[in-house]
């Protein structure tokens, strides 16, 4: 039990690491252009916030509040995502991905409210209506990750117990996402004498390990650290804005 235990990740390692892999991906696509190697790090980060996500919204001790977080938060990483990500300070054709959050939280919410009606088919219905909602509202609100961030999300809320279907739904779900909604781009390598391309969207499934070492265990919290994990995403947003305009 106890070399199991050195191996279990908590909730505290996972923001560690997500945003580590944020910053890589981030710094390829502002100031370090053409070093691939930190994009294709940085694929690892999205399906770990996105599980980290669901996790807080079954353990937040107040939805409302932790839902006027993200909005505050949202708001406030609006301008710096503009200038990192168009440098422009508005730029309405992408909106940052607390936004994809935010819409993933309401289709949950409502998931969470049709079970508690005793009828099956209702629950189903809800459950095919938020998916089918979550692939447009990705789509029209052009906020990050599209569709795909969203159905992302979807995907650890369906699949959010620790038994063995949920980890297959995991890996499929992923899977689909990843190396169909969002493949493209990616590197022709030679295996065993067979030239075989692999998608460099597909290294998101990487996220898996690290998510699957979760047992549930928050690891080190305290306020400051909390705040600090909100307050990342528009801090170095803004500096890698404002760091291209004078590299």
């Amino acid at each position: 039990m106890t070399n199991t235990k050195k191996f279990e990740t908590t909730s505290f390692s996972l923001h560690l690491m997500a945003m580590l892999f944020m910053l890589c991906d981030h710094l390829w696509g502002t100031i370090v252009p053409g070093n691939d190697w930190l994009t294709c790090i940085g694929r690892v980060c999205f399906p770990i916030y996105a599980f980290l996500l669901v996790e807080g919204y079954f353990h937040t001790s107040n939805l409302k509040k932790y839902v006027k977080r993200l909005l505050l938060f949202a708001v406030i990483s609006e301008i710096p995502f503009n200038l990192a990500m168009a440098s422009s300070v508005i730029y309405p054709f992408h909106q940052n991905v607390l936004w994809s959050f935010l819409i993933a939280l309401g289709l949950i919410h409502c998931n969470e409210k049709a079970k508690a009606s005793e009828k099956l088919r209702i629950r189903i219905a809800v459950g095919i209506f938020t998916i089918l909602a979550g692939y447009l509202l990705g789509l029209i609100t052009m906020v990050d990750y599209y569709h795909a961030g969203i159905l992302m999300v979807l995907t650890f809320y369906f699949f959010h117990h620790r038994n063995w279907w949920d980890y297959v739904g995991q890996l499929l779900c992923l899977g689909y996402i990843n190396l169909e909604l969002l493949g493209g781009f990616g590197y022709e390598v030679v295996l065993f004498g067979e030239t075989v391309f692999l998608t460099r969207q597909g290294l998101a499934l990487l996220a898996l390990i690290p998510i699957w070492l979760y047992k549930g265990k928050q690891g080190y919290h305290s306020k400051w650290w909390k705040y600090f994990c909100y307050a990342f995403y528009p801090v170095h947003l803004l500096i890698l804005g404002l760091l291209k305009f004078v590299l």
